[in-house]
């Protein structure tokens, strides 16, 4: 520890230097330029890749092989459904014929093959419709190696053509009025729509995060310069982050994911912002006692370096622990994230230090910090009155005498409240289907609607029961069709290159992203394997392969669990294996990193009640709670080292009860701000069209709340001043008792 301050000491005499500030900028300035040059932005290697599971489980095996052997080539489908409420007219089936014969003798780009509708009697068109002959579906066969850009080609050419024939209200006006409607859906009008949404949602998403942030500086600080500096530090930080990942991803060391770069630049400017606010609040402090800003930045660089630092460090290594995932999306959210951080981490040590030499305090006009002597000289050549800014601890230092004088009290109250919500979290539901995350009025999710209203349940999604029969003759469609979730099995079809390989495709009766469904799965394939059994087939199980969208989803509900299973404990132990580097402190460990679990308790809970309760949210998608564990614990333990680091040098020179009290006082402001920012970011998540990320950013900044105002300012302090000096356990302020207030020599040298 003493090194540690030693080298910050030093650190803070180079950064905060007259000398080096036009350096220090000029270096990041020089880096993103050339980076920029040289490597591509992070934007322009998104992946259009949607396969997150790993290659061998069994709905990805089953994919490959129906690929193989019951593939037809006629390529990826985009569906075409049509609909008109009071039941399709003959003329919108000749429409239908004649649009397919311009697109046999024009093809749009890309496009492989099309069924011949053009030369079905109307008829027989008719007959292909639904049961109530409302919707039809026709499909558009794509080139499978086509990219989503050219895909988006051809759909825009496509959509040309549709509105030459039906008009334009056919593709824009609502579903619920009568006219005819046509909605492009299946693989690649999901594939086109979800790229859409995050294309134009990144630019929203920037401008609302720095909007939001400057916002809440300007009213919590009341200082335009002070509200622009932290966001300089972050777009610099961005600029040298992007090409970063930009290279990463063109040597195939990391797959980019659009979604993971989304909340990449929320966490970036909500946590880098916090690490510029712990610097400038101290840095504010500092020139209230010292009349040079340089000798002032240096102690406030020094002071805050530690906190910064190991916050940084812990949420590095906290993300990182994402990188042990089997599922793709929690994955690729690893290095990102780590790497962001790491990056804002040194520029708020080295790039905001500059800023704020070059600035002093000039930066924090109109309310600028000086200390008494300053103030009474300019009042001596102005011969006027300058008005003294209030200080900013008084009601932080009531509240940690409060939480002093009542510990038990405020222990009992808090877990009470947070207990309660987290005793909601059994109540939650989850779902893994994609289509859930769009919004209702994107239009293959509107295709979906019409397919689910006019076709029995399951033939949006059939299941693929796959068997390698060895050679033997089975009976399997009678076995499948007794299950209750079984509406229809098809004759089995035998492999193009292996005929003992053999399909049964099944609908369900029920919904095929229902849990009902997802957890028939695992019955349908023991259904298969008994019968291979039977047979006299020995390790049966090897031999059936379950494949479809519900399948998936039944492989990513395991996959994702174990991944829970093995990230939650992982990031436990990173984290509280770096509380005990830096607090030297078992018991501080323990009941810091069970506040924060019960604050993500908590938050779960209260995030079920807004979500389910108020707006109406069946499901939530069940990738959530792990990215809300990691990120809650590793941002919201940053508040807790910022706190107890302050509490801890404090405690050498006082009494514990007077230096949690200070403590409070002095971390409280700014992190009660900074967890304002914090959550503020997080909540701009809510102007995306994913819901998967509207309930990540709910959740989030309902988190990042209960831990600024409930945990941190509150709960730890009560915890510490219980525990009195055994909260440092085995650390050497422990033998100080509660009450001692001198300095040690050997407290000296820590």
């Amino acid at each position: 520890m003493r090194v540690l301050k030693e080298i910050l000491k030093k650190w803070g005499d180079i950064v905060a230097s007259g000398k080096t500030r036009w350096v220090t900028i000029f270096i990041w300035i020089l880096l993103i330029g050339v980076f920029s040059f040289i490597w591509p932005q992070v934007n322009d290697r998104e992946t259009s890749d949607t396969q997150l599971l790993p290659d061998d489980v069994m709905s990805v095996e089953a994919n490959k092989i129906s690929n193989k052997e019951f593939s037809n080539d006629a390529g990826t489908p985009l569906l075409l459904v049509w609909q008109r409420s009071e039941g399709l007219r003959d003329s919108d089936y000749e429409m239908i014929q004649s649009l397919y014969k311009e697109l046999n003798d024009a093809p749009v780009d890309k496009q492989t093959f099309i069924p011949p509708f053009q030369d079905l009697p109307v008829a027989a068109m008719a007959e292909s419709s639904s049961e109530d002959g409302a919707a039809l579906i026709t499909p558009v066969f794509f080139n499978e190696e086509a990219s989503t850009n050219e895909l988006q080609a051809a759909l825009d050419e496509l959509e040309t053509k549709v509105k030459e024939q039906f008009g334009n209200e056919v593709l824009e006006n609502e579903l619920g009025e009568s006219n005819l409607h046509v909605r492009f859906s299946g693989p690649v009008g999901i594939q086109t729509d979800a790229v859409a949404l995050f294309s134009n949602a990144d630019v929203t998403l920037l401008i609302a995060t720095v909007l939001i942030v400057f916002i809440l500086l300007i009213l919590l600080y009341r200082s335009p310069i002070l509200a622009i500096v932290p966001l300089i530090a972050v777009g610099i930080a961005y600029g040298l982050i992007s090409p970063l990942l930009g290279f990463l991803a063109d040597k195939g060391w990391i797959v980019v994911d659009g979604q993971a770069i989304s909340i990449m630049t929320v966490l970036l400017f909500g946590a880098g912002t916090d690490y510029c606010l712990f610097l400038i609040s101290r840095y504010r402090d500092e020139l209230r006692h010292e009349e040079n800003k340089y000798v002032a930045l240096k102690h406030a660089t020094s002071g805050t370096g530690g906190a910064i630092m190991m916050s940084s460090v812990t949420t590095v290594f906290g993300l990182l622990s994402l990188g042990l995932a089997y599922y793709a999306s929690y994955d690729r959210f690893a290095i990102p994230f780590s790497l962001s951080i790491f990056i804002m981490g040194i520029a708020a040590l080295t790039l905001l230090p500059a800023i704020l030499a070059i600035l002093g305090r000039f930066a924090f006009i109109p309310f600028i910090p000086r200390p008494e002597e300053m103030i009474q000289e300019i009042e001596k050549k102005k011969g006027k009155k300058i008005r003294r800014p209030k200080p900013s601890h008084r009601f932080g230092k009531k509240v940690g005498a409060f939480v002093t004088e009542k510990p038990w009290a405020i222990i009992i109250v808090s877990m009470i409240i947070l207990g309660g919500l987290a005793a909601f979290v059994p109540k939650m539901q989850f779902t893994y289907a994609l289509l859930d995350s769009f919004p209702e009025d994107m239009p293959s999710r509107e295709g979906f609607t019409i397919i689910e209203d006019h076709y029995p349940p399951g033939e949006i999604a059939p299941v693929n029961v796959i068997v390698d029969t060895n050679g033997e003759e089975l009976s399997l469609k009678e076995e499948l069709e007794e299950h209750p979730y079984v509406e229809i099995v098809s004759d089995p079809v035998e492999g193009a290159e292996n005929n003992e390989i053999q399909q049964w495709q099944v609908t369900l009766s029920v919904d095929p992203y229902s849990t009902e469904s997802v957890e028939s799965i695992p019955e349908l394939k023991e259904i298969a394997t008994k019968v291979l059994s039977d047979a006299g087939i020995s390790n049966a199980e090897d031999f059936v392969w379950i494949g479809g969208e519900t399948a998936t989803l039944y492989d990513t509900d395991k996959v994702t669990s174990r991944d829970q299973a093995l990230i939650i404990p992982v990031l436990l132990l990173i984290i509280a294996t770096l509380l005990v580097i830096f607090l030297r402190s078992i018991v501080a460990m323990v009941y810091l990193l069970a506040t924060v679990i019960i604050s993500y308790a908590s938050a779960l809970g209260l995030g079920w009640i807004v979500l389910h309760h108020v707006f109406g949210v069946a499901e939530i998608q069940g990738l959530i709670p792990l990215y809300s564990f990691v990120f809650l614990v590793a941002l919201g333990i940053d508040y807790n080292i910022f706190l107890v680091s302050s509490l801890w040098s404090k405690r050498k020179d006082m009494p514990l009860k007077q230096a949690i009290a200070e403590s409070v006082g002095e971390t409280g402001s700014v992190i009660s701000s900074a967890g304002l920012i914090l959550a503020g970011t997080f909540s701009v998540l809510a102007v995306l069209p994913l819901q998967v990320l509207v309930h990540f950013g709910t959740i989030m900044a309902i988190g990042i709340m209960i831990d600024t105002f409930i945990v941190r300012p509150l709960l730890v302090p009560a915890i510490t001043a219980v525990l009195g000096r055994y909260a440092f356990w085995p650390g050497k302020l422990w033998k100080l008792s509660d009450d001692e207030s001198y300095k040690t020599k050997s407290d000296s040298k820590e």
